[in-house]
């Protein structure tokens, strides 16, 4: 396992885990684990919580919801386990997953779900030096990581049991009034409310969708797993807590919703969590062409879909902050959270004007 990818830290107060609990546990349903845990938290997530439970002969991952008030549509742990499983033998870049307890049977309090520790790199903000990257490697790994959201909304889900996994018509429709509703619940008195941009998510959408797909939800360079010996290679996708079946383009308008480019507003770059900006990489002009070439779907009315990815990104931000403002985390990153949701607002305003509907 590579450095970038173990990047823990000790766990934070108040998300502890019963070291002798969690080893009891594991050891019931899982063969072959030697000692006593040593139990960390992974530096990176804002939202569920990650841990890294590593044993003298296996490195596991667990994962379940954050404490205090949460939508609980937005973090289940049993969709992100069924996704995994039934897209496993036929979309291999997924981690191998072991077993899941509910709420109601959860000795932590809250679902949760067991996984293998997918050994690679992984990528944060920047690609680091020592890769020895260039424009031609970037742009790369860039097309390597479009295409593998391309081969996922190409998967026949009602032939991999997933065709219950949930209702795909509508799905545009439920989306914009959802995170509309979830933002009015979750406002604090520093945010704007941003009345205008959740009117025009309602008024403008599509009358038809383009299609049904397996979407991931949350795809984004920093959420997947590069091999070791092939960089270009993704071994495995996470974080599929929010997967769905619904409109492909959704699922491409909120991973374009993180990606930066030349001629965003600053603040907006400076939120990156990817190495989006870095040279070769592709605009979302280019990653659209690729998409409407790889899929053959019309991607006339994108700019939509991206005003609604960059408007989702600020209430997941504000659902965040809602928590920390009421002190129900102590963790003093989310303390910044109401000004990036007021930037990423503003930023959707510019979108519209630009938008030409």
């Amino acid at each position: 396992m590579t450095e970038e990818l173990n990047k823990t830290v000790s766990v934070r107060p108040g998300e502890e885990l019963d070291v002798g609990m969690i080893d009891s546990l594991l050891k019931a349903r899982i063969a072959g684990l030697d000692g006593t845990p040593v139990i960390r938290q992974f530096a990176s997530g804002h939202s569920n919580l990650t841990y890294s439970i590593t044993y003298a002969n296996k490195q596991l991952v667990l994962r379940r919801p954050p404490f205090g008030t949460r939508p609980k549509s937005g973090h289940s742990m049993i969709r992100e386990f069924r996704v995994m499983n039934a897209l496993k033998p036929v979309f291999p870049a997924v981690p191998e997953t072991f077993f899941h307890i509910g709420d109601e049977d959860s000795p932590l309090g809250a679902e949760f779900y067991v996984m293998e520790l997918v050994p690679g790199r992984k990528l944060e903000r920047d690609i680091p030096e020592s890769w020895g990257f260039g424009e031609e490697e970037n742009r790369k790994l860039c097309v390597s990581f479009f295409q593998k959201l391309i081969d996922l909304h190409k998967v026949d889900y009602k032939a991999i049991g997933l065709g219950d996994f949930g209702k795909p018509e509508g799905y545009v429709e439920r989306q914009v009034l959802g995170w509309n509703g979830r933002y009015e619940k979750a406002l604090t008195d520093d945010v704007e409310d941003f009345a205008d941009v959740r009117k025009w998510l309602e008024d403008h959408m599509p009358k038809g969708e383009v299609g049904h797909a397996v979407l991931h939800g949350d795809y984004r360079l920093d959420n997947v797993i590069l091999s070791e010996e092939n960089p270009f290679e993704i071994k495995a996708i996470l974080d599929w807590e929010i997967s769905a079946l619904g409109d492909p383009l959704m699922d491409l308008g909120n991973t374009l919703a993180y990606w930066s480019q030349k001629g965003d507003p600053e603040e907006i770059v400076r939120m990156r969590m990817q190495p989006c900006t870095a040279p070769g990489m592709l605009t979302r002009e280019e990653v659209c062409e690729l998409y409407a070439k790889e899929t053959g779907l019309d991607l006339s009315r994108f700019d939509y879909y991206l005003v609604a990815g960059v408007f989702r990104l600020a209430v997941i931000l504000q659902q965040i902050y809602y928590r920390y403002y009421h002190g129900q985390t102590q963790n003093k990153a989310f303390a910044g959270f109401g000004v990036r949701v007021n930037q990423l607002g503003n930023y959707t305003r510019s979108l519209i004007e630009k938008s030409g509907f």
